[in-house]
C-alpha cells in the first residue's frame, strides 16, 4: 500500500461528495490568500511608520490614519478568516463523517457476503477483524480530514507565500526553497524508520482486542477455574510489548522532531541575515519592512512543515491500517458462491455422492460420504463428537462447498441453487443459537420479517415460550438476551416454526432444555416434521429412535446405515451409543420405579 494506491482506494468513497471537495478547495484558496495579508500589512506598516520618522517632527494625524487602516484591515481579515475556517472545517468534517459512514457500511455489507470459510482463516478471529475494521475506518477517515482540511490549506498557503518571496527577491526565495527539501527529506527518513514499528503496533492492537473479546466470552470458565491471574498475565505481556514498541516510536519521533525544528530555525536565521544584508547594502526594493515581510512569509512556508509530521503520521497510520482494512474489503474469492436455480417447489430429496471436505485450517472432516435422504422422511446422523455430523449439515446449508463429490437436492447440484432461495427453504436449529439484542418478539420475527403478531404468538406457543414470556413484566417485549439458555433455545425453535420450511436441520435442538421442556419441544417438533425432510443430529434416544433412516459416522466416514431396529441388531456405533445412553439414564432402575408406580396406582 502506497499513498497513490491509498488515494485510489479512497476515491470511490469521496466521489459522492465531490461538490464538498470543490467547496473545500475554493475555501482553501481564499483562506490561503487571506493568510498572506499579515505579512503584506506588516511590510507596508513598517515602511509607512519609518517614513514618518523625519527630523521635522512626527505627524500624529498620519500615524492615526495608518493605525485605523491597519486595525480595520486586520480585524476584517480575521472576521473573514474565521468565517472561511468555519465553512472549510464544516465541509471537511462533514465529508470525513460521511466517508467514515460509507466505509463502515461497505465493510459490513462485504463481510455479510463472505462464505463461512473466511471467518475460520488464521488472522480472521472476531477480535482481530473488529480491530482491523475500527482502526481502518478511523485512519482512513482521518486521511480524508488530513488531506482536505489540513494538508491542502497548509500547502496552498505555503506555495503562495513562496511565490510572494520570489516576487520580492530571488535570493530570499531561493534560500527558502533550499530549506524545504531538507526538512521533507528528514520527514521521509523518519517515516521509513518508523514504518516497521507502526506495523507492529497494528498487530499488538489486534492482539489486545482479540484477547479482550476472548476474556469476555470465556468469563465463566476463567472464574470457575480461578484463572484470572493467568489471563491477566497474558494481557500484561501483550500490553508490555505494545508499550515497548510505542516508546521506540516516540523516542525516534522526538529525535527527528528536534532535528526538523533545528532545520526550520536555521532557515529563519538565514532569511533574517540575508534580508538584513540586502537592506544594508541598499539593494533595490529592499526596505526595513521587508525584513518582517520575509520572516512572516517564511513562517507561512514552514507552517505546513511544522504540521507535516502530524499529517504524515496520520497518513502512515492510514497506509498501515488501510492495508488490513482493504484486505477485508477486497478479499478475493471469499464471496459466498450462488447459483441461479430457483425451482417452484423444493421436495427435499437429498443425495451426497463421494463427498470430501477439509476445513480452512487443514482439518479433513469428511471422507467419501455417500448418503440418500428421502423427501418427507426423518434421517438421523449419529456418531461420537468429531465424527462429521455438523459438517454435513453445514455443507447442506451451503455454508461450505465440498472438496470433491457432489450434493444433489431434487436431482440438481446444490452449487446451481440460488443460495438465498435455498436457505429460505431450510430451517436450522443449532445446539446453541445466537440471540440478538432486542425483544423476544423481534428475535422470533427474525424467522419471518413480515410475520403478523398472531403468527409470532402461534410460533411462541409451539415452542413453549409464550406462557413463560407472559409471566415477564413486559411479555414478548422483554429483552431476549436476559433469558436463560433454555428459554433462548425455545426462541430459536420458535423462529423455525415461524419460517415453516420444507427442509429442517436439527443439531441437538433440545440439548439446553430440561426434561419437561424437552418433552414439550419434542411434541412440537413432531408436529412440524410432518411432510418435511428432516435431518437430526442428537445424542438423545427419544430424538433418534423415531427416525426413518440412521447414518452412523466415525472419524468422517459413513460406517453404517439403516433403520433403528436393523442397526441395533447389527451392532456398531449406533448400538454403542444407544447402550451408553441407556446406562447413563439408568434405564433398569427407571423401569423398576415406573413399574412399581404403575402397580401401586389404583385403576
Amino acid at each position: 500500500m502506497n499513498l497513490f494506491l491509498l488515494m485510489q482506494k479512497i476515491a470511490p468513497y469521496v466521489q459522492p461528495y465531490r461538490w464538498w471537495v470543490v467547496a473545500t478547495l475554493v475555501l482553501t484558496l481564499m483562506g490561503s490568500l487571506i493568510a498572506q495579508v499579515n505579512a503584506v500589512v506588516l511590510d507596508r506598516t513598517v515602511d509607512a511608520i519609518n517614513a514618518l520618522l523625519v527630523p521635522e517632527g512626527f505627524d500624529w494625524s498620519q500615524a492615526a490614519h495608518i493605525l485605523v487602516v491597519i486595525s480595520v484591515v486586520l480585524l476584517g481579515k480575521e472576521v473573514l478568516a474565521a468565517l472561511i475556517r468555519y465553512a472549510q472545517n464544516y465541509f471537511g468534517e462533514r465529508m470525513r463523517i460521511m466517508v467514515s459512514k460509507d466505509l463502515s457500511q461497505a465493510v459490513v455489507d462485504r463481510i455479510l457476503s463472505y462464505r463461512m470459510a473466511f471467518f475460520l482463516q488464521s488472522g480472521n478471529e472476531t477480535g482481530r477483524l473488529q480491530a482491523r475494521i475500527d482502526q481502518g475506518v478511523g485512519s482512513l477517515s482521518s486521511t480524508v480530514q488530513s488531506v482536505f482540511i489540513d494538508l491542502l490549506p497548509l500547502f496552498t498557503s505555503a506555495l503562495l507565500a513562496l511565490i510572494l518571496m520570489f516576487a520580492a527577491n530571488l535570493y530570499v526565495g531561493l534560500t527558502a526553497l533550499f530549506i524545504v527539501p531538507i526538512y521533507i527529506a528528514v520527514t521521509i527518513a523518519q517515516a521509513r524508520r518508523l514504518k516497521g514499528w507502526r506495523v507492529n503496533m497494528r498487530k499488538f492492537r489486534e492482539m489486545k482486542s482479540n484477547g479482550l473479546v476472548s476474556i469476555l466470552e470465556s468469563m465463566n470458565v476463567i472464574k470457575s477455574f480461578n484463572r484470572e491471574s493467568i489471563e491477566s498475565e497474558k494481557q500484561w505481556n501483550i500490553q508490555t510489548q505494545f508499550t515497548d514498541n510505542q516508546m521506540l516510536v516516540r523516542k525516534t519521533s522526538f529525535r527527528f522532531d528536534g532535528l526538523k525544528t533545528l532545520v526550520q530555525q536555521v532557515g529563519t536565521v538565514l532569511i533574517i541575515i540575508l534580508t538584513a544584508y540586502l537592506v544594508l547594502i541598499g539593494y533595490p526594493g529592499m526596505t526595513i519592512g521587508k525584513i518582517m515581510y520575509h520572516v512572516m512569509l517564511f513562517a507561512n512556508v514552514t507552517a505546513p512543515i511544522t504540521q507535516l509530521q502530524r499529517i504524515f503520521d496520520s497518513l502512515n497510520d492510514a497506509l498501515i491500517y488501510a492495508e488490513g482494512f482493504f484486505d477485508i474489503l477486497d478479499a478475493e474469492g471469499e464471496t459466498e458462491p450462488s447459483g441461479t436455480y430457483r425451482p417452484t417447489e423444493i421436495k427435499g430429496n437429498i443425495q451426497l455422492r463421494g463427498v470430501d471436505f477439509t476445513y480452512p485450517n487443514g482439518t479433513k472432516a469428511l471422507h467419501n460420504i455417500n448418503m440418500c435422504i428421502d423427501s418427507g422422511k426423518i434421517t438421523a446422523l449419529v456418531g461420537l463428537s468429531g465424527a462429521g455430523k455438523s459438517t454435513i449439515v453445514n455443507l447442506l446449508d451451503k455454508f461450505y462447498e465440498p472438496d470433491c463429490g457432489s450434493i444433489l437436492l431434487d436431482g440438481v447440484d446444490l452449487r446451481e441453487y440460488d443460495t438465498r432461495y435455498l436457505r429460505d427453504h431450510i430451517g436450522l436449529v443449532l445446539q446453541k443459537n445466537h440471540i440478538f439484542e432486542g425483544t423476544i418478539e423481534e428475535n422470533i420475527r427474525y424467522g419471518k420479517p413480515d410475520a403478523t403478531t398472531e403468527e409470532i404468538i402461534d410460533a411462541a406457543r409451539k415452542a413453549s415460550i409464550y406462557d413463560q414470556a407472559l409471566r415477564l413484566p413486559k411479555g414478548l417485549q422483554s429483552q431476549a438476551t436476559a433469558l436463560s439458555g433454555g428459554q433462548q433455545q425455545r426462541i430459536a425453535i420458535a423462529r423455525m416454526f415461524l419460517k415453516n420450511p420444507p427442509i429442517i436441520f436439527l443439531d441437538e435442538p433440545t440439548a439446553s432444555l430440561d426434561a419437561v421442556a424437552t418433552e414439550q419441544i419434542k411434541a412440537s417438533l413432531d408436529a412440524i416434521k410432518a411432510g418435511c425432510t428432516v435431518i437430526i443430529i442428537s445424542h438423545s434416544i427419544s430424538q433418534i429412535i423415531d427416525s426413518d433412516m440412521i447414518y452412523t459416522l466415525r472419524e468422517g466416514r459413513v460406517e453404517q446405515s439403516g433403520n433403528p431396529d436393523e442397526l441395533y441388531r447389527r451392532g456398531g456405533v449406533y448400538k454403542e451409543i444407544l447402550d451408553a445412553s441407556a446406562r447413563s439414564l439408568n434405564i433398569g432402575k427407571l423401569a423398576q420405579t415406573l413399574g412399581a408406580t404403575y402397580t401401586e396406582t389404583p385403576r
